[in-house]
């Protein structure tokens, strides 16, 4: 059995407007009272701590980019603790100990713990996975996926069972690629199939095949500009000719713009023939609408954060990063992937999900590309394109509230 990776076409939970009977778009403070909900679920806290902590999720990061940039040249990863304590943890190479602080973040002080002893700065295993990534396939045989694990600066390999004990057994295997990349490998046996899919039906962006004459649906996720143009985006393999099929089943023609699905890409654009507000749904109904207020880049994106995604199959479900400068199996990306995408644990994807949105309250941070799957058909995670690599000149459009007009007597 070799790695399932797949792109997964359905549904996103995208708004082009809401309608005239929607309800009003959600506030921060609501969004991210829906995203608590399900983080004290997930971590057994009441809701105002997991509340006060995806605040400080958010509001932490230009002090942990700061502390990032700083540590740069020993800077092997950076990662966030829910279990015992909300924390950040920061793990440098060398033995130079670096004593613990905190950072401010909204009504919280968290915590920075410093640990050090790493073999590898988060620099050096990118290069090694950006410049290995043929030779370690050759080595398996096979097409593994491989990303980088913060919270232990290794290089992380994943494959079939089988595969890893035809090439050795994980321990040998682990150290073989270490000698051969330079940096240390940790090898993930998972019983996985690796197949790639085409479009599926069950979504709101409707199209036609002219080879077929059968009928798909896709996925759709952000609104984004070019400074004259409205367009939202979905994924790359996707249809030209699509609708958007909003909530009261009426259909909206777009305009096909072009697809971007190589090496580090897989967004589609299509521009829509109004003006628009950047709102996104948040819920399996399509009930709820929310904002984009920001934009999480994907050098701030942190192993352990926890983020939200909405897709036609699982609907809302929320999870955390686990590995960043993802290259997933197979060449779904017009070949093999650059390490660019980022993984969230399961166990909601299915197909379906791809194009949709990842998010946190209301900041934006990337839409699905595809999911690994094990022979059973459990999701093992999902992975994202970061909505830093939309193509130029498009951007994510943020909703800027109008200002406040002050009387004067």
């Amino acid at each position: 059995m070799r790695p399932l990776s797949l792109f997964l076409f359905l549904l996103a939970s995208f708004s082009l407007a809401p309608p005239a009977t929607a309800q009003t778009a959600q506030t921060r403070a609501e969004a991210l009272a829906q995203d608590a909900a399900e983080y004290a679920r997930a971590y057994g806290v009441p809701a105002p701590e997991a509340m006060r902590r995806l605040i400080a999720q958010q509001d932490s990061v230009p002090a942990i980019d700061a502390i990032a940039e700083r540590y740069r040249d020993r800077l092997a990863g950076i990662s966030v603790e829910h279990r015992p304590h909300y924390r950040f943890i920061v793990y440098l190479t060398g033995d130079r100990p670096v004593p613990s602080t905190q950072v401010l973040a909204g009504a919280m002080r968290v915590p920075v713990q410093f640990r050090t002893g790493a073999k590898a700065s988060r620099e050096r295993v990118l290069w090694a996975l950006t410049n290995h990534q043929p030779a370690i396939r050759a080595a398996l045989a096979d097409t593994p996926s491989m990303g980088i694990d913060p919270r232990t600066g290794e290089l992380v390999v994943i494959a079939a069972k089988p595969v890893i004990d035809r090439a050795g057994g994980d321990a040998a295997v682990a150290a073989r690629l270490s000698q051969l990349t330079g940096v240390p490998v940790r090898v993930r046996m998972l019983d996985l199939v690796d197949r790639n899919l085409g479009p599926q039906g069950g979504g709101r962006l409707d199209g036609t095949d002219p080879a077929s004459g059968r009928r798909y649906r896709c996925t759709s996720g952000f609104l984004v500009g070019d400074g004259a143009r409205v367009g939202i985006t979905t994924a790359a393999h996707c249809l030209d000719d699509l609708a958007y099929i909003d909530p009261a089943r009426q259909a909206t023609p777009l305009g096909f713009v072009g697809q971007w699905g190589w090496g580090y890409h897989d967004v589609q654009i299509h521009t829509v023939p109004a003006l628009a507000r950047p709102l996104f749904f948040a819920d399996t109904a399509r009930s709820l609408t929310r904002p984009v207020a920001a934009q999480r880049a994907k050098t701030s994106t942190r192993a352990g954060d926890f983020v939200c995604h909405r897709g036609e199959s699982t609907g809302y479900s929320c999870a955390e990063v686990t590995l960043l400068d993802f290259a997933p199996s197979g060449q779904l990306c017009g070949g093999y992937c650059l390490p660019t995408w980022v993984a969230v644990a399961g166990p909601t994807c299915k197909q379906g999900d791809s194009g949709g949105p990842v998010f946190s309250g209301t900041t934006a941070f990337g839409i699905v590309k595809g999911a690994t799957f094990r022979s059973d058909g459990s999701c093992a995670f999902y992975f994202y394109m970061s909505l830093d690599y939309l193509p130029t000149p498009w951007r994510l459009l943020i909703d800027t509230p109008p200002a406040k007009v002050l009387a004067i007597e």
